[in-house]
């Protein structure tokens, strides 16, 4: 079985934080002191590793909660 059906996934809602701020990827990447490429896998949700110090970056520069830029996602069973 897939870990996901299992245990459920974490969900980055980056994208939305995104919309909601009205700020560009560009500038948010410079904010937060990103790679644009780096900045589009949390966007895209396709991250393998969350990295504390990446996540701290981009909640300071969205003025936001880490609870607002990811969610638990429970497993359907």
């Amino acid at each position: 079985m897939k870990v996901e059906e299992d245990y459920g996934y974490i969900k980055i809602k980056l994208e939305d934080l995104i919309k909601e701020n009205e700020i560009s990827k560009n500038k948010l990447a410079h904010r937060a002191e990103l790679q644009r490429t780096q900045l589009n896998q949390y966007c895209n949700g396709t991250v393998t590793r969350l990295d504390t110090a990446v996540l701290a970056r981009i909640c300071n520069a969205l003025d936001c909660k880490v609870e607002d830029l990811l969610e638990y996602v429970p497993p359907k069973k």
